[in-house]
């Protein structure tokens, strides 16, 4: 199931998966731009769907001298630039009810973030904005209890609604991912999205930096197009090493295509 009703979505072949892709966070003024147009020229040749996605702002981090963002208005700018220079939807994180309707001034999607999936405000106010929603499963939810997630948002009007599984909390620093959540949240007949890059980080590492595991990014994705999974998320970066957030699971951009060519076939395989 491809979407309804994003602004600017390319759909010409609606049984192939779409693609939710970008870095993690603006964290200058070009990258954005250029990885989106790397990502939407290779989406393009293998007619995959392409929503490009960037946090404006990172809220929830370990440490407080992290990095969180360039300044609110100046990265929701520069995503609203992306999207309309390349004709493409966009998609940011929001945490707060004044955030939605801020956000919605730039953003073709919304997304709630996998700790905030129950916040019932929070997931109204989104609502209310008629902009598409993508909800992130939490890592303490089953994939059943995700109705009630979407039930607030359609309480509002909007049936634009998507739901993500980002794995699962396994003891303290790991994450593990029950494929037949992908096809438990598609009963609620909403399409059902895999984050593959999240799905393999390693939590609450002791340096207060979030761990990963990039060489399992293909195995994860392979699974999740096998799964059934309407759509895939992952975070890509010029050069995770020096990424300002999430580098450690990040997949390198310059592996992204390989990677796409190997799911679409998988995909017309099914």
């Amino acid at each position: 199931m491809i979407p309804k009703n994003i602004s600017k979505l390319k759909v010409s072949d609606p049984g192939m998966f779409f693609l939710i892709a970008g870095p993690c966070v603006v964290e200058n003024d070009s990258m954005p731009l250029e990885v989106a147009s790397h990502i939407q020229q290779i989406c393009e040749r293998l007619d995959i769907p392409y929503i490009f996605k960037s946090s404006y702002k990172k809220a929830n981090r370990s440490k407080a001298d992290s990095f969180t963002g360039i300044g609110n208005e100046k990265a929701m700018n520069i995503i609203s630039m992306v999207g309309k220079q390349l004709n493409i939807p966009t998609l940011t994180d929001i945490h707060s009810e004044e955030e939605a309707s801020f956000a919605a001034r730039y953003v073709d999607v919304l997304q709630i973030p996998a700790f905030l999936c129950r916040q019932t405000d929070l997931l109204l106010a989104a609502g209310r904005t008629g902009k598409a929603v993508n909800i992130k499963k939490g890592q303490f939810s089953s994939a059943e209890s995700m109705r009630f997630a979407v039930e607030k948002i359609l309480s509002t009007g909007n049936e634009n609604i998507m739901l993500t599984e980002r794995g699962t909390t396994f003891g303290y620093q790991d994450l593990i991912v029950d494929m037949c959540s992908i096809p438990e949240m598609q009963k609620f007949r909403v399409p059902v999205v895999l984050d593959v890059t999240h799905s393999l980080q390693k939590p609450n590492q002791p340096e207060g930096v979030t761990g990963g595991r990039p060489d399992l990014i293909e195995t994860m994705a392979k699974a999740g197009i096998a799964a059934g999974a309407d759509g895939l998320f992952i975070e890509t970066h010029p050069q995770p090493s020096v990424a300002k957030s999430d580098g450690a699971n990040m997949l390198k951009l310059e592996l992204l295509e390989d990677l796409l060519i190997k799911l679409v076939r998988i995909r017309k395989a099914l």
